[in-house]
Protein backbone atom coordinates (compact mmCIF):
# COMPACT_ATOMS: atom_id res chain seq x y z
CA UNK A 1 0.00 0.00 0.00
CA UNK A 2 2.78 2.55 0.93
CA UNK A 3 5.56 1.11 -1.62
CA UNK A 4 5.58 3.84 -3.85
CA UNK A 5 6.45 6.51 -1.01
CA UNK A 6 9.07 3.94 0.46
CA UNK A 7 10.51 3.95 -3.27
CA UNK A 8 10.45 7.17 -3.37
CA UNK A 9 12.23 7.84 0.06
CA UNK A 10 15.22 5.01 -1.34
CA UNK A 11 15.57 7.82 -3.99
CA UNK A 12 15.82 10.85 -1.75
CA UNK A 13 17.87 9.59 0.58
CA UNK A 14 20.97 8.97 -2.36
CA UNK A 15 20.48 12.19 -2.88
CA UNK A 16 20.10 13.55 0.75
CA UNK A 17 22.61 15.89 2.35
CA UNK A 18 21.69 17.03 6.25
CA UNK A 19 21.36 20.99 5.39
CA UNK A 20 22.06 21.92 8.70
CA UNK A 21 18.77 23.73 8.99
CA UNK A 22 17.73 24.35 12.69
CA UNK A 23 14.60 23.65 14.23
CA UNK A 24 13.77 27.37 14.89
CA UNK A 25 12.01 29.10 12.26
CA UNK A 26 14.80 31.26 10.59
CA UNK A 27 12.17 33.71 9.07
CA UNK A 28 10.25 34.00 12.94
CA UNK A 29 6.86 32.88 11.12
CA UNK A 30 4.63 30.43 11.37
CA UNK A 31 1.62 29.91 8.44
CA UNK A 32 -1.31 28.03 9.36
CA UNK A 33 -3.13 27.15 6.13
CA UNK A 34 -5.34 24.18 4.81
CA UNK A 35 -4.69 20.54 3.86
CA UNK A 36 -5.77 21.22 0.73
CA UNK A 37 -3.30 19.80 -2.18
CA UNK A 38 -3.37 22.70 -4.25
CA UNK A 39 -1.75 25.15 -2.10
CA UNK A 40 2.11 24.79 -2.15
CA UNK A 41 2.83 27.08 1.39
CA UNK A 42 6.51 27.54 0.71
CA UNK A 43 6.42 28.52 -2.58
CA UNK A 44 3.29 30.66 -2.59
CA UNK A 45 5.60 33.31 0.22
CA UNK A 46 8.60 32.44 -1.11
CA UNK A 47 10.16 30.51 1.21
CA UNK A 48 12.47 27.81 1.49
CA UNK A 49 12.67 24.70 4.50
CA UNK A 50 13.89 25.84 7.49
CA UNK A 51 12.50 29.12 7.24
CA UNK A 52 8.58 28.77 9.06
CA UNK A 53 6.64 26.47 10.89
CA UNK A 54 3.74 25.06 8.71
CA UNK A 55 0.65 24.12 10.75
CA UNK A 56 -1.77 22.34 8.42
CA UNK A 57 -6.06 21.31 8.95
CA UNK A 58 -8.76 21.32 7.03
CA UNK A 59 -10.20 24.95 7.02
CA UNK A 60 -7.27 26.42 8.58
CA UNK A 61 -8.85 26.39 11.30
CA UNK A 62 -7.50 27.86 14.89
CA UNK A 63 -8.25 24.66 16.62
CA UNK A 64 -6.88 23.82 20.52
CA UNK A 65 -4.07 21.71 18.58
CA UNK A 66 -3.14 24.41 16.40
CA UNK A 67 -2.85 26.87 19.52
CA UNK A 68 -0.86 24.04 21.46
CA UNK A 69 1.48 24.22 18.38
CA UNK A 70 1.56 28.24 18.11
CA UNK A 71 2.41 28.12 21.61
CA UNK A 72 5.17 25.63 21.54
CA UNK A 73 6.88 27.54 18.04
CA UNK A 74 6.91 31.20 19.86
CA UNK A 75 8.01 29.79 23.01
CA UNK A 76 10.42 27.36 22.12
CA UNK A 77 11.26 27.81 18.33
CA UNK A 78 11.41 31.46 17.28
CA UNK A 79 8.42 32.29 16.03
CA UNK A 80 7.07 35.90 15.98
CA UNK A 81 4.34 35.96 13.64
CA UNK A 82 1.68 34.32 12.28
CA UNK A 83 0.25 34.10 8.93
CA UNK A 84 -3.22 33.02 8.65
CA UNK A 85 -4.01 31.76 5.17
CA UNK A 86 -7.37 30.35 3.88
CA UNK A 87 -7.74 29.95 0.58
CA UNK A 88 -10.44 30.38 -2.22
CA UNK A 89 -13.15 27.41 -3.04
CA UNK A 90 -12.55 25.67 0.40
CA UNK A 91 -14.36 23.08 0.82
CA UNK A 92 -14.87 23.45 4.58
CA UNK A 93 -16.70 26.73 3.68
CA UNK A 94 -18.94 24.49 1.00
CA UNK A 95 -21.14 22.73 3.01
CA UNK A 96 -22.77 22.61 6.31
CA UNK A 97 -22.06 20.43 9.34
CA UNK A 98 -25.37 17.71 8.50
CA UNK A 99 -24.54 17.42 5.22
CA UNK A 100 -21.17 16.57 6.24
CA UNK A 101 -22.39 14.09 8.65
CA UNK A 102 -24.56 12.87 6.31
CA UNK A 103 -22.13 12.27 3.92
CA UNK A 104 -19.82 10.28 6.28
CA UNK A 105 -22.62 7.88 7.22
CA UNK A 106 -23.81 7.18 3.75
CA UNK A 107 -20.10 6.14 2.28
CA UNK A 108 -18.64 4.61 5.71
CA UNK A 109 -22.10 3.99 7.71
CA UNK A 110 -21.44 5.11 10.46
CA UNK A 111 -22.45 8.09 13.20
CA UNK A 112 -20.19 11.40 12.94
CA UNK A 113 -23.26 13.27 14.58
CA UNK A 114 -20.61 14.04 17.67
CA UNK A 115 -18.37 15.20 15.91
CA UNK A 116 -17.60 18.87 14.62
CA UNK A 117 -15.86 19.52 11.84
CA UNK A 118 -15.63 23.59 11.80
CA UNK A 119 -17.11 24.05 8.25
CA UNK A 120 -18.05 27.82 8.22
CA UNK A 121 -20.80 29.47 5.65
CA UNK A 122 -18.94 33.18 6.20
CA UNK A 123 -15.42 32.24 5.91
CA UNK A 124 -14.01 36.38 6.09
CA UNK A 125 -16.14 35.90 9.23
CA UNK A 126 -14.79 33.20 10.51
CA UNK A 127 -11.19 33.76 9.50
CA UNK A 128 -11.64 37.02 11.18
CA UNK A 129 -12.65 35.03 14.40
CA UNK A 130 -9.90 32.54 14.13
CA UNK A 131 -7.28 35.61 14.41
CA UNK A 132 -8.86 36.56 17.67
CA UNK A 133 -8.83 33.29 18.83
CA UNK A 134 -4.64 33.23 18.19
CA UNK A 135 -4.62 37.04 19.54
CA UNK A 136 -6.81 36.26 22.79
CA UNK A 137 -3.87 33.11 23.54
CA UNK A 138 -2.81 33.87 27.26
CA UNK A 139 0.30 31.83 26.29
CA UNK A 140 0.93 33.74 23.40
CA UNK A 141 2.79 37.53 23.84
CA UNK A 142 0.07 40.69 23.00
CA UNK A 143 2.70 41.95 20.52
CA UNK A 144 3.11 38.28 18.38
CA UNK A 145 2.51 39.97 15.03
CA UNK A 146 -0.70 38.26 13.47
CA UNK A 147 -2.20 38.27 9.52
CA UNK A 148 -4.69 36.73 7.84
CA UNK A 149 -4.50 35.97 3.78
CA UNK A 150 -6.58 34.56 1.46
CA UNK A 151 -4.89 32.93 -0.99
CA UNK A 152 -6.39 32.00 -4.35
CA UNK A 153 -5.86 28.85 -5.59
CA UNK A 154 -6.51 29.50 -9.60
CA UNK A 155 -4.40 32.89 -9.70
CA UNK A 156 -1.74 31.63 -6.82
CA UNK A 157 -2.13 35.47 -5.35
CA UNK A 158 -2.55 36.28 -1.89
CA UNK A 159 -4.45 39.12 -0.31
CA UNK A 160 -4.20 40.01 3.14
CA UNK A 161 -7.57 40.30 4.84
CA UNK A 162 -6.95 41.54 8.44
CA UNK A 163 -3.45 42.68 9.32
CA UNK A 164 -2.22 42.98 12.93
CA UNK A 165 -4.45 45.44 14.71
CA UNK A 166 -0.88 46.74 16.74
CA UNK A 167 1.27 46.79 13.39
Amino acid sequence: MFDDLLDANRRYRERFHDSGVKGAAARGLAVVTCIDSRIDPLAALGLRPGDAKIIRNAGARITDDVLRSLVVAVNVLGVNRVCLMQHTECAMFSTTEAALHARIREQRGVDASGWDFLVGTDQLATLGDDLARIRACPLLPHDLAVGGFMFDVHSGGLVEIQGDPDA
